[in-house]
């Protein structure tokens, strides 16, 4: 789990510093540094229980948001057959563009709750 937080830190930080062009950064950055951040906090073994707590809720509110939105994961499967999501990096469609954010979310929650159990074990 050590090195699995190391290579999330890792990761999160790259994801974060890729951001400087996305149409909202102010909002991807500080979500993937944070992870990154407590990614590597829990690699050095210290593990914040409420800091964890706070990104899940947040990035779960933000997650229902992505996906239930006009242009939200729900319109990507439903109204637009679930295109592909890789046809080109520059995402011109909103449908495609809040279904990989939505996707980005999953991995930060992912992340951020196996460190939330770790801590609650501690």
């Amino acid at each position: 789990m050590r090195y699995f937080n190391l290579s999330l830190a890792i990761v999160f930080t790259l994801f974060a510093a890729l951001q400087y062009n996305d149409p909202d950064p102010y909002i991807w950055i500080p979500i993937y540094g944070y992870a990154a951040i407590l990614c590597f906090q829990a690699f050095r073994g210290k593990f914040f229980k409420n800091a964890c707590l706070a990104g899940l809720l947040i990035c779960a509110a933000y997650a229902v948001y992505l996906f239930i939105d006009k242009d939200g994961v729900l319109s990507w499967a439903r109204d637009h057959e679930a295109e592909s999501l890789v046809q080109t990096m520059k995402a011109t469609k909103p449908w495609i563009e809040e279904s990989r954010e939505f996707g980005g979310l999953l991995i930060v929650i992912v992340a951020l709750g196996l460190n939330y159990m770790k801590a609650v074990k501690k």
